[in-house]
């Protein structure tokens, strides 16, 4: 076959305080910067969706048309010009026709400033082109909120099943699979689809650790002739529109099984709704009881920051743990990375060694957040090139600009100047950090850091300081959810909580 391929990705928190413009993708932020053409085709060896479609495809001897590759930090929404023109160069692409089958590498939560779908809007644009017959197959990511129109104009969708994330290239490689068998079957296949009725927070999704690798492991075993593919999407609990929320759905060739699959999973997924409740600490609680278990640890403790990680639509700049740390005199700590490319370009000025007074971070506008006014000491500069060595994204090259190590007491902070999640150590080896030797080090992430750091814990607490992202997300203040949803594990309704505030 011929097969146009392309990838668009972005999780969008509606409740976040910085959109997603056209240059957040250029640049990746976290992700492989953009790439066109032959440099879609580069990203066969990196652990992303299309590059196992890719080494799948090739391996299968199909012809590969490759359009674009963009995708972005978790953010607010997606710019209108951002999505037009990325979305834009493939519909292009498509209308000039020419290939057999498409396959794109989407994620699932996109809202842009003028489409609440933005998946579903960029399928349906699709499907106008091509026809009802064109084999259209979409990977997603597992935080995706899967509507209607993408179930609708895709002639398939399949999800991560990891978080983090390890298995983004092997989604890729099964959505080759399922493209295979829609071409070799020659009929379409039949899509049972469940919605479940709570929302789900973030750090719950974890399937290193119950009960969400309980429900991988049993999903794994639904997948079976004639069932082609089973998938379950937790959601991304941070985007104010109707179709919010967890998804599971499983094609067949035999509809009857389709539902069977379906039905085993969300019975004991609603069975077991308390089980996905997640308590948090606050920030001083999560201070005092890093430094206890880190006075007889030979392996730092790590605090999550999850209120203000970059990939579910911080802007990592927060100060509420350094706070922390500071009121409790804690040593050997280490904070990373705050996004603030002002402060990394007056450590630069000032040079290793040096001593700077300035306001760090404090820019997202939270309540209960402000920067941090002090005298920091210069320990470390570096350019902010890296290699991710970690499983997430291994072997890929990372970009966060000019970086400095910031000392205040007993605490470091690296700070940036592009954002990025810290799911990987050398995040802080950039900044000449060395995460290993730290006694606590504190994340701006949720879930994915696990991947590389879960080896060299002592202990992982999850923080509940000041940030964008509500960690519950009963603490957002919706306004356009379903009304049945419920805001979390064995929560309230919205519609009850709608007519309480009416």
């Amino acid at each position: 076959m011929k097969i146009l391929i392309a990838g668009f990705q972005h999780e969008t928190n509606t409740f976040a305080p910085t959109k997603a413009s056209y240059t957040s993708f250029v640049q990746g932020e976290g992700f492989p910067p953009m790439a066109r053409g032959a440099g879609v085709l580069a990203l066969r060896d990196v652990n992303v969706p299309i590059g196992g479609f890719i080494k799948a495809a090739e391996a299968a001897g199909h012809e590969l048309i490759p359009v674009i590759w963009a995708g972005a930090s978790a953010s607010a929404h997606v710019t209108k010009d951002a999505f037009e023109r990325i979305g834009g160069e493939i519909i292009d692409a498509v209308s000039q026709g020419g290939f057999d089958a498409i396959y794109l590498d989407l994620h699932g939560a996109m809202v842009t400033e003028h489409v609440d779908d933005g998946e579903g809007e960029l399928l349906e644009r699709v499907r106008r082109i091509v026809g009802d017959e064109m084999p259209v197959v979409v990977s997603l990511d597992l935080h995706a909120n899967v509507t209607a129109r993408m179930f609708k104009h895709a002639s398939a969708l399949v999800a991560y099943r990891t978080y983090p994330h390890v298995d983004m290239a092997e989604t890729g490689e099964r959505a080759a699979q399922i493209l295979e068998r829609l071409v070799s079957e020659a009929r379409p296949l039949h899509c049972a689809v469940r919605r479940i009725p709570f929302l789900i927070p973030v750090n719950g999704m974890c399937t290193l650790v119950a009960p969400a690798n309980d429900m991988y492991g049993m999903l794994a075993t639904l997948e079976k002739e004639p069932v082609v593919s089973v998938s379950f999407a937790p959601g991304f609990p941070a985007a104010d529109f109707p179709e919010c929320g967890p998804t599971l759905w499983a094609y067949s060739f035999d509809k009857d099984d389709a539902e069977r699959a379906v039905d085993a999973l969300y019975s004991k997924l609603v069975a077991e709704e308390a089980r996905w409740d997640v308590p948090f600490l606050t920030p001083d609680e999560a201070a005092l009881e890093a430094i206890r278990l880190s006075q007889s640890a030979d392996k730092p403790v790590i605090i999550a920051d999850t209120q203000d990680n970059p990939g579910v639509g911080g802007d990592s700049n927060t100060m509420g743990m350094v706070r922390a740390l500071l009121r409790h005199d804690a040593r050997d700590a280490a904070v990373g990375v705050i996004w603030d490319a002002d402060a990394a370009a007056a450590a630069h000025r000032a040079g290793v060694g040096g001593r700077i007074s300035i306001a760090l971070g404090g820019r997202s506008g939270v309540p209960g957040d402000a920067p941090l006014e002090a005298v920091y000491e210069v320990e470390h500069l570096s350019d902010g090139r890296f290699r991710f060595d970690g499983p997430m994204l291994n072997g890929m090259h990372g970009e966060l600009g000019p970086v400095a190590c910031l000392r205040i007491d007993g605490v470091r902070i690296a700070v940036s100047s592009i954002k990025m999640q810290v799911f990987d150590r050398n995040l802080f080896r950039v900044a000449g950090i060395e995460p290993e030797r730290m006694k606590i080090l504190v994340n701006k992430s949720s879930v994915h850091f696990r991947a590389d750091f879960e080896a060299i814990a002592e202990a992982i607490l999850v923080a509940k300081a000041p940030g964008p992202m509500a960690a519950d997300p009963a603490d957002l203040p919706w306004e356009r959810l379903d009304a049945d949803m419920r805001v979390r594990p064995m929560g309230t309704p919205f519609h009850a909580l709608r007519a309480v505030a009416a």
